[in-house]
């Protein structure tokens, strides 16, 4: 069994949830204190991929980094790099149909915020930047857990927007799902349920770990306050 597709979506997953745990949080924090008109503007724009389907985000990928348009043709005749068809393509894919993902669960995390608590760390000297990432970030963790969880979990599945960006080329660009379908197409049940039992064994032991974590932070808590 070649297990390139599982090492591939994992590093496409592990590398798309880096990017959209810092693209999220900063999105979120900003727009979260912006006026309703102007957040309510932002919030569609930003939440549009999780809406789309898949297949229109990757068409409009590609018509942003194909080496037919603009922004692709320069890349490629400027660095020499294709953005399309290659293994990390894939990411930009994962990163558009996750990031909204990541951006709604940080928002509303950092708008249940208790504003007092920065206030009160401003009375005591303390610089926003300690505030942000000591105070208002450990209160606002469980939200930020959840959105890193789903992101990953909706990186690790993605099919439509991959496979029209990165395509499927065995032991280079071929993730779980996209092999899955290859394997379908090729009447090859067996295979295919192999990947599939394998990639529900990730996201639940993904899930579990997570939950044993947030479990554990709570009984800390829990112990501190008693």
């Amino acid at each position: 069994m070649d297990w390139y597709p599982l090492y591939n979506s994992l590093r496409i997953a592990a590398v798309s949830t880096a990017a959209v745990f810092f693209l999220g949080v900063f999105f979120a924090y900003y727009i979260a204190r912006l006026p309703r008109l102007c957040k309510g503007v932002l919030d569609v724009v930003l939440t549009l991929p999780l809406v789309l389907p898949p297949t229109v985000v990757g068409w409009l990928l590609l018509v942003v980094l194909g080496p037919r348009h603009a922004f692709g043709a320069w890349v490629l005749d400027t660095f020499g790099t294709r953005l399309v068809m290659t293994w990390w393509s894939a990411i930009f894919a994962t990163v558009a149909v996750s990031f909204p993902l990541m951006y709604r669960t940080a928002r509303g995390a950092f708008e249940s915020f208790d504003e007092t608590l920065s206030d009160a760390g401003r009375t005591l000297g303390l610089s926003n930047t300690y505030i942000f990432w000591r105070i208002r970030m450990p209160y606002c963790r469980q939200g930020i857990l959840a959105g890193m969880v789903l992101a990953f979990a909706r990186a690790l599945g993605e099919y439509g927007a991959t496979s029209m960006v990165a395509g499927y080329t065995p032991g280079r660009t071929a993730t779980i799902s996209t092999t899955v379908y290859q394997l379908w197409r090729n009447n090859d049940d067996a295979g295919a349920a192999r990947w599939v039992v394998v990639n529900i064994a990730i996201s639940a032991a993904f899930l579990l770990t997570v939950n044993l974590l947030e479990s554990r932070q709570r009984s800390t808590g829990e112990g501190g306050a008693a």
